[in-house]
């Protein structure tokens, strides 16, 4: 069954100040899509998730992670979040009968800043900024028989994971960060698994 594939960070600190250069510092390490660049979507959220949203905002063409936190850069308070959608190309099993069985698609991808004080100080379990990939079918396809070139498909879809993760643990000062499914703390080991199946 699939699940959602979310990636935690922690920073060593996070003042109203550094919510949005830190989220830049993360949303610049992100293979975006080609078709569909930058920035596309973002929304201010103060207090709570209960709460209506006090912005939102589409981008057709997307903007760059700069121009994202400029606009939104009034209402960096640390009892505000922060969603900011952007797309990265991904290998997805093609739902259309007609040609290839696996296409490659612009696939939603959430960077959600916590401040501190918000929701109830939500970010010591979800992470200063929070990376929500959606489903975690395109890199585990557990239950399906994956052909050699399938297997190729799920091994790009992986290797653009990993490339993300370690660039941002490489480039953004992290003091923490946890990859993680709904059903499994420690995605780790699923993808493990699965790269050994396919085999």
């Amino acid at each position: 069954m699939a699940d959602s594939l979310n990636l935690s960070l922690w920073f060593p600190s996070f003042r109203e100040t550094e919510m949005l250069p830190r989220a830049v510092s993360v949303m610049r390490q992100f293979l975006y899509s080609e078709v569909r660049e930058g920035i596309t979507y973002l929304s201010v959220h103060p207090v709570a998730w209960s709460e209506p949203t006090v912005m939102e905002q589409r981008f057709n063409p997307g903007i760059s992670p700069e121009e994202a936190a400029e606009i939104t850069g009034e209402f960096a308070h640390d009892d505000f979040a922060f969603v900011f959608e952007a797309f990265w190309d991904l290998w997805v099993p093609n739902d259309d009968e007609s040609g290839d069985a696996w296409v490659q698609r612009p696939i939603a991808v959430r960077f959600i800043v916590h401040g501190v004080q918000f929701d109830e100080g939500i970010y010591t379990d979800d992470g200063h900024v929070e990376v929500d990939f959606g489903l975690d079918t395109p890199f585990l396809l557990e239950g399906l028989e994956l052909s050699a070139r399938n297997e190729g498909h799920v091994r790009y879809n992986v290797a653009k994971l990993v490339a993300f993760t370690l660039a941002v643990q490489n480039n953004c000062g992290l003091s923490g960060r946890v990859l993680w499914s709904e059903s499994e703390n420690n995605l780790a080991q699923k993808l493990i698994a699965q790269l050994q199946h396919t085999h």
